[in-house]
């Protein structure tokens, strides 16, 4: 089984249904065709409607449907940037953009270093070409709230089929996306339930697509934008959710809905930080083992593998010096199934060293910093538009309770790019100088509130609204 996580791995052979084949190839054709705000659809269709594993082996290289088609879509961005003068991402978060480069190239480069082999190089390659492309293409396709508020209305579309075809695979037992090939048509099960995948790599992971969505569609219904979208996108996530029965997707669910009810407290979330460290604290005075293995006591399933996840942690922050440096081939050898690194920060440490591990934490804290900064720049001038940062950190609060219970190796890998990407777009009027503040606000600012260009840096807002008093707030942060 262990096998199956080692590079190289896979099919022998070219692995496509005609019909996936077709679908690919008319993505393909919609990419290059399309206009820029529209070629989200087809990408998205693709990326998570075509049964994972789906391939074309050429001399033992695994092309994916999904990285076929992210390789067509880097034409379709190579044409756009030889075609126009104008930067092909707009707005001035650069931060994210960054971070992410430094971590897929550590990681690639301490994989291939890790392993020294020619076969360790070609997954890398394979594996930037994934992440690097894939993240910047959804750059490319999400620019501003108009396009985040498209994405979120297709995936409403996506999740409602895969839920309806999860909640089918868990009454029937029968994958229908099995049929394709590739995933199994016989579901998993475990103490007698029966766990549907749909079309992802595993049952978890399918629950979580579908649990990290719901607060984009909660923000979805509350714009008023696309309510139809929003409903359908909410009672699918919930089908993946419980047609899934793992408990990792039911705390993520749990947790972007507990985030959105926190919103009477957003002025106050350095109190509740502040809490959740001291109760951290407090329970590992009290615990005979550590603060970690509360989570070997969390089964909402009654089929759950706490103690394996706990113990997985156990393991990593003991053996540290097997993988801090560039990661570690050893981590199958620490204990019984710790092959199965189940767990994105361990899996982070153990393919990259520490570095990357820092680099991805990193990501998160940026993304978590930018919110609030967006969030604290629009206080008292737009409500909505304040949610509207509020809830894309209620998603990223979901993904990181996520990250506690698996990590991300299949499709959902572009779920999370793409939500980066939505980030870098939501928080472009983060950090703009003042020269370019009425270009990067344009389309989250409302005309009533204006910005004090000399005192920007300090990030003070003055806004009020039309046909009111005609006071001003002038919130600091």
């Amino acid at each position: 089984m262990e096998e199956n996580f080692k590079f190289g791995g896979g099919a022998t052979a070219t692995q496509i249904h005609p019909a996936v084949l077709v679908a690919m190839l008319v993505a393909i054709l919609l990419l290059w065709l399309l206009p820029r705000r529209y070629v989200v659809i087809p990408f998205l269709m693709i990326a998570f409607l075509a049964p994972f594993g789906q391939e074309v082996n050429v001399a033992g290289m695994h092309f994916y449907v999904l990285r076929i088609v992210i390789l067509g879509g880097l034409v379709r961005l190579l044409a756009a940037k030889l075609q126009s003068k104008e930067r092909l991402f707009q707005g001035t978060a650069r931060s994210i953009d960054k971070l992410f480069c430094l971590w897929a190239l550590v990681r690639a480069t301490a994989f291939v270093l890790l392993y020294r082999e020619g076969s360790a190089v070609a997954n890398q390659v394979a594996f930037l070409l994934d992440s690097l492309g894939g993240y910047f293409l959804l750059r490319y396709m999400i620019q501003d709230e108009e396009d985040i508020a498209r994405v979120a209305k297709v995936l409403g579309v996506i999740v409602a089929v895969l839920g309806v075809c999860m909640l089918t695979e868990r009454v029937r037992g029968i994958n229908v996306f099995g049929f394709f090939g590739t995933v199994s048509l016989i579901p998993t099960i475990r103490d007698g339930q029966i766990r549907a995948q749909g079309p992802f790599g595993h049952p978890i992971l399918a629950g979580t697509f579908g649990a990290t969505l719901v607060p984009l569609f909660f923000w979805l219904w509350t714009s008023g934008k696309a309510r139809a979208a929003a409903v359908t996108g909410f009672l699918g996530s919930t089908a993946m959710v419980l047609a899934s029965v793992a408990s990792t997707s039911a705390m993520a669910y749990a947790a972007g809905i507990s985030a959105l009810g926190l919103w009477p407290l957003r002025r106050h979330m350095r109190m509740v930080r502040w809490g959740i460290v001291l109760t951290l604290l407090g329970m590992a005075l009290v615990m005979k083992a550590p603060v970690w293995f509360v989570i070997a006591h969390i089964d909402l399933t009654g089929a759950s593998s706490g103690w394996h996840r706990a113990t997985l942690i156990d393991l990593f922050i003991r053996n540290f010096g097997d993988w801090w440096l560039i990661g570690t081939d050893n981590f199958h050898k620490w204990g019984y199934d710790m092959w199965d690194t189940s767990q994105q920060f361990v899996a982070e440490g153990e393919n990259g060293g520490l570095v990357t591990l820092v680099c991805f934490i990193a990501i998160i804290s940026t993304c978590f910093s930018r919110l609030g900064k967006a969030r604290k720049l629009v206080e008292g001038g737009d409500r909505k538009q304040e949610w509207f940062f509020w809830s894309l950190g209620a998603v990223l609060f979901a993904h990181v309770v996520a990250f506690f219970g698996i990590s991300y190796w299949d499709q959902t890998r572009m779920w999370w790019f793409a939500f980066l990407a939505m980030v870098s777009a939501a928080t472009a009027s983060v950090g703009a100088t003042p020269a370019k503040i009425e270009v990067v606000t344009k389309d989250y600012l409302p005309n009533s509130v204006k910005l004090e260009p000399s005192r920007l840096g300090s990030g003070t807002l003055r806004g009020g609204r039309s046909g009111g008093s005609g006071s001003e707030a002038t919130p600091s942060y």
